[in-house]
């Protein structure tokens, strides 16, 4: 049995805790955080190996994840139907997984309002230096998984030089109760994965469970993600700052977006979207913006420290991948602890197997997002076209799975001249 400390208590954390557990180790999640983390998120789309995943964290197979569907389609800008394809899939919440997952972590094990700030490495162990509230306190380790999100406090510290990197795009986002929807709405793309085409920009949504993770008709929600260019600078300053005048780089918080540019999105959504999404828009309470990134680590096992989930690699959502990877890399991390015990070799394996996938997850979400990206480099630069059926058929989906062949083509993925190597030392 070894001692394993877990950095970030989210989804990718709860499943490699839930994991190394279940094979009999000393887990502990630390997670700055304090108090309820549910009803957090948005809507996720599910994919087999997040099915596989979940299942290995121990969830039992008669739990509704939660709403299926059968196909997708795309609105004209009149609201009339473009494009409809065949699609089964499940759609569910960053909260309904959380609540699934949280559940199976004894109270004991997962330790909330621990702010981590740096991680020593020693001969056989390592020690994580933290803020407990106020007071300082020390863990210590056989080895340390971090998944404390994009802009991660541990890869910061090993990697510096691996930053997120705007993509000239955001996505607002929101969730709007099915109960408050129109006839035409409901009887259209409420029950389908929707999209929508403007000239320049591309919204997207699907039905997840409703408020208390309610799957039943009437009570379900519609998760919308709509892209739209903001160039670095002025443009993206404007939506990082709060009706106050505080600017916020890194992302600014629900609550804080200006109702200014809440706004203005919802009068753009009249103006420019079919008209069951501007519906969906106008009566989603607390809309919210997320500025669009890239994130690829060249390394992300450090002797006995590793990352894990958005800490390692950060997708664009075009491809509706960041849990399901997550999924995969506490999998391939557990498999390699159980080959290897819990030592820096095991770390190297979880890595080699971890860097060529998740860089063409990275890949395939740049080349999904490259007509959005294109928007953004200026009106001369706006050479990236757009083919609509491949953007229904392409978004999200398991590659393979349904009968059609992706166009796209992953590039060689280069040596990584540190592997097999000597790892640097922090």
């Amino acid at each position: 049995m070894a001692r394993i400390l877990i950095v970030g208590g989210s989804l990718g954390g709860l499943m490699a805790a839930n994991m190394l557990l279940k094979d009999g180790h000393d887990v502990r999640v630390l997670e700055k955080v304090r108090g309820s983390m549910d009803g957090r998120g948005a809507g996720i789309v599910t994919h087999d190996a997040l099915t596989e995943g979940l299942k290995r964290a121990g969830l039992d197979d008669s739990e509704s994840l939660g709403v299926a569907i059968d196909g997708r389609m795309s609105l004209n800008h009149d609201g009339s139907v473009g494009i409809e394809i065949d699609m089964p899939q499940v759609l569910t919440s960053w909260s309904r997984l959380y609540h699934l997952l949280h559940r199976l972590v004894p109270a004991e094990r997962y330790l909330q309002g621990v702010s981590v700030e740096r991680v020593e490495q020693l001969a056989d162990r390592v020690v994580v230096h933290a803020l407990d509230g106020e007071q300082r306190v020390t863990f210590e380790a056989d080895l340390v998984v971090a998944s404390d999100g994009i802009r991660s406090a541990v890869r910061q510290q090993f990697a510096p030089q691996i930053q997120p990197v705007y993509a000239g795009y955001v996505a607002w986002r929101g969730v709007c109760d099915e109960s408050v929807l129109s006839n035409l709405t409901l009887n259209t793309v409420f029950d389908t994965f929707g999209f929508c085409l403007p000239v320049g920009e591309q919204i997207i949504g699907y039905p997840v469970a409703g408020p208390g993770n309610d799957t039943r008709r009437g009570r379900r929600a519609y998760n919308f993600v709509w892209y739209r260019p903001a160039p670095a600078g002025p443009a993206l300053d404007a939506l990082l700052t709060d009706a106050d005048g505080v600017h916020h780089p890194g992302g600014i918080s629900p609550n804080k977006v200006s109702w200014k540019n809440v706004s203005d999105m919802r009068q753009d959504a009249r103006r420019i979207l079919a008209p069951q999404f501007a519906e969906m828009i106008e009566k989603t309470a607390q809309p919210f913006l997320q500025p669009i990134y890239d994130l690829a680590s060249t390394q992300i096992a450090f002797d006995r420290v590793a990352l894990m989930g958005d800490a390692s690699f950060v997708g664009r959502p075009h491809i509706g991948m960041g849990v399901t990877k997550a999924a995969e890399d506490a999998a391939a991390l557990a498999d390699a602890i159980r080959s290897h015990g819990a030592t820096a070799e095991a770390l190297r394996v979880y890595e080699q197997q971890r860097l060529p996938q998740c860089q063409m997850a990275v890949d395939r979400a740049r080349w999904l997002g490259a007509y959005m990206q294109s928007q953004a480099a200026g009106s001369d630069a706006h050479t990236t076209e757009r083919n609509a059926r491949e953007v229904v058929a392409e978004t999200a989906i398991d590659l393979g799975r349904y009968g059609h062949v992706t166009a796209f083509r992953p590039t060689p993925a280069p040596t990584q001249q540190h592997a097999g190597a000597k790892h640097a030392e922090h």
